[in-house]
């Protein structure tokens, strides 16, 4: 990506809004840990998927099962997360929400808690070396692990968003959409909200999104299969309209992952068309191999965006952001000083 019109999308100041922390991981990140851990036999294909490549959504999760071996202690964490922000601060993202399902690994004596403010920590160092960006937290609650760890992890997140300073803002509903049922999760999904955590959840991937959507969430990942071209319906539509729930939407790993058959074919263009908050996203930047830059380029090649509006697109992924609003005005500032350097 380096001709005139690559430099445009790299400049471009960027808010990624959706983003897996160990599927973000790089290649270059991925053979340090390799290297930690020879006894594994781990190789690089097994941790990424190359340019032209598909997966089904369940080789998708294996890969990260091959990841999660790789990153099992605070020392793991900790680099990859300083590699990940710093990777997304060289790409031109000015404010990123990671998230992350916090893990216990009893051989390493990791606990969830020491895994989330592993990152913390990694977020609190990149900031201090300087590095432009403004990163937030999500803890994520992955599906698979049922009630009860559902309703342990909202407690462990309202205890880090009191005493993390406004860095972990909410809290992500992830994993396999094919295992467990939203039903279950909803009195655990509901507490969050009521003490004040955002909601970021992964929908429609199934047809418990119209429960899920009652909540409602404050943002929708994927949200592949809302509206009734691709089977969902058009009261579906209504409820994210109505509620102005922004979308998350990630190109690549849609492709990728095999839930839309082609970029052209992808549901931005739908969304998009009906002037509803979309926000471009990667999902996982090292498994799917891509970048923020390379989505922004992907979406204006595809749907026919000029400069400017993709320009708008990245502005007006600010107002989605967790962050409180005295942070979108200072990104509104910024982007407002960048601009004629972008445009130059």
């Amino acid at each position: 990506m380096d001709n005139e019109a690559d430099v445009f999308y790299r400049e471009l100041p960027k808010v990624e809004l959706h983003a897996h922390l160990n599927g973000s991981v790089s290649c270059h990140t991925i053979e340090k840990l390799i290297s930690r851990k020879p006894h594994l036999n781990i190789e690089h294909g097994m941790t990424a998927i190359g340019k032209g490549q598909r997966r089904t959504l369940e080789e998708c999760f294996q890969v990260f099962k091959v990841i999660h071996q790789l990153v099992d202690s605070e020392e793991d964490i900790l680099m990859v997360a300083t590699d990940v922000i710093r990777e997304f601060a060289a790409d031109g993202v000015k404010y990123l929400e990671l998230r992350s399902t916090p893990r216990e690994e009893r051989n390493t004596g990791l606990t969830k808690k020491r895994y989330v403010e592993t990152v913390i920590k990694a977020i609190k160092q990149c900031k201090s070396e300087g590095v432009d960006i403004d990163v937030r937290f999500l803890v994520a609650i992955d599906r698979r692990n049922g009630t009860e760890v559902a309703m342990e992890t909202v407690k462990l997140a309202e205890e880090l968003m009191l005493s993390t300073d406004g860095l972990v803002v909410g809290l992500d509903l992830s994993g396999d959409p094919t295992v467990g049922h939203g039903k279950d999760l909803l009195s655990a999904l509901q507490r969050a909200k009521n003490c004040g955590l955002k909601l970021s959840l992964h929908l429609s991937e199934l047809e418990e999104s119209d429960l899920l959507l009652n909540l409602p969430p404050d943002r929708i990942g994927h949200g592949t299969f809302l509206h009734p071209e691709v089977g969902g319906s058009q009261s579906l539509v209504d409820k994210v309209v109505t509620n102005n729930i922004p979308l998350e939407l990630c190109l690549t790993s849609n492709v990728k992952g095999q839930t839309v058959p082609c970029y052209s074919k992808h549901h931005f263009k739908y969304w998009y068309q009906m002037g509803h908050p979309s926000i471009i996203c990667t999902d996982d930047k090292g498994v799917f191999s891509t970048d923020l830059s390379q989505e922004y380029q992907l979406a204006a090649s595809t749907f026919g965006l000029s400069r400017e509006d993709v320009w708008k697109l990245s502005l007006q992924a600010i107002d989605c952001i967790f962050a409180a609003d005295t942070v979108k005005q200072q990104l509104k500032l910024k982007w407002a000083a960048i601009k004629p350097q972008v445009f130059k």
